[in-house]
């Protein structure tokens, strides 16, 4: 499994709204790709105009090729496309600790 981090920064507040539903729209195109395990959008606390998209996948491989070349990534593209001169970062990492504790 490869963690990708694509990070953004978009400082104009009604772009960050926009940027929001785009990230949304483009989840059902991630959803239905077998390549993606699971991705979550968060916002910065501290500078909300930072936001971190983070998309687990099978593999470095099985994203590039597999996805990128499917059916699902131009529809996905479509989405963010507006964004993309926003992206600070996209990079594959390899996870090596992961924690997490019980919750109620």
């Amino acid at each position: 499994m490869t963690v990708e981090y694509i990070r953004y920064r978009i400082t104009d507040p009604e772009r960050r709204a926009a940027f929001e539903k785009a990230c949304a729209a483009a989840a059902e195109h991630l959803y239905a790709a077998p390549q993606c395990l699971g991705y979550e959008l968060a916002r910065g606390v501290e500078e909300p105009e930072r936001f971190v998209l983070r998309i687990e996948w099978t593999s470095v491989h099985d994203h590039e090729q597999g996805f990128r070349e499917g059916p699902h990534f131009r529809p996905f593209l479509a989405e963010v496309r507006p964004f993309v001169g926003d992206i600070e970062e996209m990079k594959h990492y390899e996870r090596l600790l992961v924690v997490a504790k019980g919750r109620v």
